[in-house]
């Protein structure tokens, strides 16, 4: 599966982890570094305080057109200027999970516009969404983001923005892992 990634948090890794904030539920041990790795780790891996599992996929819950538009402004990860990063872990409730697709959709997407809010800061923040959920991960999706420092007050208001809208009422784990690239 080269569309898996493994989120390592322990004693190495080459982002610096600067902060880790229980939004919702429990949280997660402490850890000082992150090593993001393409393939699915094992469970128990030397010097790991844990090791969140998820895999790429298509875009989900957006029209042909908004996922167009999504790729051609998402930049790529990995930019130089883009030496700081978050983490998003989040959980969703089952009675989220219990609602029709087409639902679901009109949640995500029509009533609390989390497509339409994201567009909005890029291409200043990238992002990469990564499925948990069928993998029978503690989450059901970990969001990587990236951008410059000079960015990160648009990107805790991006954070805001999309806390407010109705479909946050259904998250019931979040984890706020904010990371700086190790020199």
């Amino acid at each position: 599966m080269n569309n898996a990634f493994s989120f390592v948090g322990g004693d190495r890794g080459s982002w610096e982890i600067t902060g880790i904030n229980e939004v919702k539920g429990v949280g997660l041990e402490p850890a000082r570094r992150l090593t993001i790795v393409n393939e699915l780790l094992s469970l128990t891996r030397p010097g790991a305080s844990w090791v969140l599992r998820g895999f790429t996929s298509n875009v989900r819950y957006a029209t042909a057109a908004e996922a167009s538009r999504l790729k051609s402004v998402q930049p790529a990860l990995g930019r130089p200027e883009a030496t700081q990063a978050a983490l998003i872990p989040i959980k969703k409730s089952a009675t989220w999970w219990d609602l029709a697709q087409d639902e679901r959709r009109r949640i995500f997407e029509e009533t609390s516009r989390h497509t339409a809010i994201g567009l909005e800061y890029l291409p200043a923040v990238a992002r990469r969404l990564h499925h948990s959920r069928d993998l029978g991960e503690p989450f059901d999706f970990l969001t990587w983001f990236e951008f410059a420092p000079e960015h990160e007050a648009a990107f805790d208001d991006l954070l805001a923005r999309l806390r407010a809208t109705a479909e946050w009422v259904y998250v019931e784990r979040e984890i706020d892992i904010r990371l700086v690239r190790a020199s």
